[in-house]
């Protein structure tokens, strides 16, 4: 005789879809570089305020930007291997990641704060921080609904 799962536990009966929760995560990406490039322009074209380089660099700005966009990107791939762990190891997986993804996205915003520069500059940098962190959380968190078949993958 089998025992069930035990309720709220990881093995619920949800069915998770690896490949549709990483399409998610890659597709998250695309969107982190893109809200990472918006928001530079945004912030050095329009309100003219320098984010990442010296407001020498222009509208576009050194290889900063690259890197920033590359990063962004980067950080939506981790936050889904992250979120696919908790889907398949942890108890109320969406509640866990949620509460990394806030915390990590606060840090991100405060982080431009310690560093030297311009208060406009780091208050635009905190802003694109933070539109990041909640579009990746949010974006990621839906692809995992999406990639859960069954029950839902706790809240």
């Amino acid at each position: 005789m089998t025992m069930p799962p035990p309720q709220g536990g990881p093995n619920t009966g949800a069915m998770l879809d690896s490949g549709r929760l990483w399409a998610g995560g890659l597709a998250t990406a695309v969107v982190a570089a893109l809200i990472a490039i918006v928001g530079i322009l945004l912030a050095r074209g329009v309100f003219d305020v320098p984010v990442l380089a010296p407001e020498g660099e222009g509208v576009w700005g050194d290889a900063d930007t690259a890197t920033y966009t590359v990063c962004s990107a980067f950080a939506a791939v981790v936050a889904t291997g992250l979120l696919h762990l908790l889907l398949v190891t942890a108890p109320g997986p969406l509640r866990f990641f949620g509460w990394i993804l806030a915390l990590a996205t606060v840090a991100a915003a405060v982080a431009p704060f310690a560093a030297a520069g311009s208060t406009s500059s780091k208050v635009a940098t905190a802003l694109i921080n933070v539109a990041l962190g909640l579009a990746i959380w949010m974006l990621l968190t839906g692809a995992a609904r999406a990639a859960t078949r069954g029950r839902r993958p706790g809240v």
